[in-house]
């Protein structure tokens, strides 16, 4: 792991997304609340959040942190695709950053959505999992162009 010992304790945040792209006719059945497993959007709000909690279980050399915040939030792509957006935002008073656990917590939340959904079709894809913005830490604020 990276010795941050010696950095100052500050704010950090960072939010993430990731895509969910589905055949036109399995969106149109989640949207409709024709899910085969239930409440999708919930249970993968959940599963997010859950996710960003153990980042540090997941990758290795990450550093366990005590988040004071998670939101996750789900919804239809406003460009009117069948695509759900997915974004995880994440923040903590510490000596490190943390991106890893926006980041996974939004494609945690969308590997969900896909677990919930794939009964429907199983062309639905995950795409584009990236940080979005974030703040705080040495090289200060950041955002995705």
């Amino acid at each position: 792991m990276v010795d941050v010992g010696g950095k100052e304790a500050g704010r950090r945040e960072a939010e993430a997304e990731a895509l969910v792209r589905f055949p036109p006719a399995a969106f149109r059945a989640l949207m409709e609340g024709r899910g085969p497993k239930g409440a999708v959007i919930e249970v993968a709000r959940l599963a997010g959040i859950q996710a960003a909690k153990r980042t540090a279980d997941l990758i290795p050399l990450c550093h366990p942190l005590a988040l004071d915040a998670v939101d996750v939030r789900i919804a239809a792509d406003a460009s009117g695709a069948p695509v759900l957006r997915v974004r995880c935002t994440a923040s903590v008073h510490a000596r490190t950053g943390v991106e890893m656990e926006a980041m996974v917590g939004a494609a945690v939340a969308a590997l969900t959505v896909y677990d919930m959904t794939k009964a429907l079709d199983k062309g639905i894809s995950l795409e584009a999992v990236r940080l979005v913005r974030k703040s705080g830490g040495k090289s200060g604020p950041w955002a995705a162009q």
